[in-house]
């Protein structure tokens, strides 16, 4: 993986990779390819959730996964694929391992139940309410969902070169509250932390660093309490952090695209392409 190494010690997108991702040049839109990686991360949002699975590895898969698709290309590696690799991948590095069948599980019934949500949505006749039909262990499904889990975890070690380090945002958000004075306001510290949280749907944290990722969360949150912070520009109160400004407001207009109104179409569209044939078979057909 070509990157660059930031003073804190985490590899971060080089320029040609953010110019020019290995997806883009398949001929992937950017759109199609920003809101893949948004699900592929929500998806393993809620795999964590119904594994019980620590936070620190579920932020850690999803900046894997973001990281993941610099070097390698959507039409190569299904984003549902690569986001249960992960997953597995950095339950492991955070020491708290899933069994391997629990994790194949929760990605079939997740996966079904996208499926349903895309029916439903496209039908004039939606079906009934969604109900999970476990796999059968010994059928086709479950050997390829546990040969898809061991190859993408593979794939991941080997495409980033073993280099899979995640410097996680929390500990830093704690440290620059207290600085500005703002931890005794528990809906500052309780909304820039949920925005830190929604920015591991974006590829935030392969692109900047960490100081300047919490900075946009801490931003965003005092323009929505309303609340003041030297702004000037002989006195704005991010330069005590060495976070520019052109950063600081690309970091916010990433994580405020995730909340853009998708219409229905889009939102099928993304349901429908979540494997690798099932994106191979879109991209031919839409170019």
């Amino acid at each position: 993986m070509s990157v660059t190494v930031h003073p804190t010690l985490y590899p971060l997108a080089s320029l040609a990779q953010i110019q020019s991702t290995p997806s883009a040049h398949d001929g992937v839109p950017h759109i199609i390819e920003e809101d893949l990686r948004a699900y592929g991360c929500k998806l393993i949002h809620q795999a964590g959730i119904l594994l019980n699975q620590k936070q620190v590895a579920v932020a850690t898969a999803q900046i894997l996964l973001q990281r993941f698709f610099y070097v390698s290309s959507l039409k190569q590696f299904g984003i549902a694929d690569i986001g249960m690799g992960a997953l597995y991948l950095s339950s492991k590095l955070e020491e708290c391992p899933v069994r391997m069948r629990d994790l194949i599980n929760v990605y079939d019934l997740l996966l079904q139940r996208a499926a349903h949500t895309a029916a439903s949505l496209s039908s004039p006749h939606p079906p009934r309410d969604f109900k999970y039909t476990p796999m059968s262990y010994f059928g086709n499904t479950f050997y390829d969902l546990k040969e898809a889990l061991v190859v993408s975890e593979m794939q991941i070690l080997k495409r980033m070169r073993f280099d899979v380090q995640v410097v996680l945002p929390y500990g830093t958000l704690v440290n620059y509250m207290r600085l500005l004075g703002l931890t005794s306001r528990n809906e500052a510290v309780s909304m820039a932390w949920g925005y830190l949280n929604d920015a591991l749907q974006t590829p935030v944290y392969a692109l900047y660093a960490v100081p300047t990722v919490v900075s946009a969360a801490i931003l965003l949150t005092t323009r929505r309490l309303d609340i003041s912070l030297p702004s000037s520009p002989e006195n704005c109160w991010w330069e005590l952090f060495d976070v520019e400004w052109e950063d600081l407001r690309s970091v916010c207009g990433y994580i405020m695209r995730l909340y853009r109104e998708r219409t229905t179409a889009e939102r099928v569209e993304i349901l429908g392409i979540l494997s690798k044939k099932e994106f191979r078979e879109w991209l031919t057909s839409n170019k």
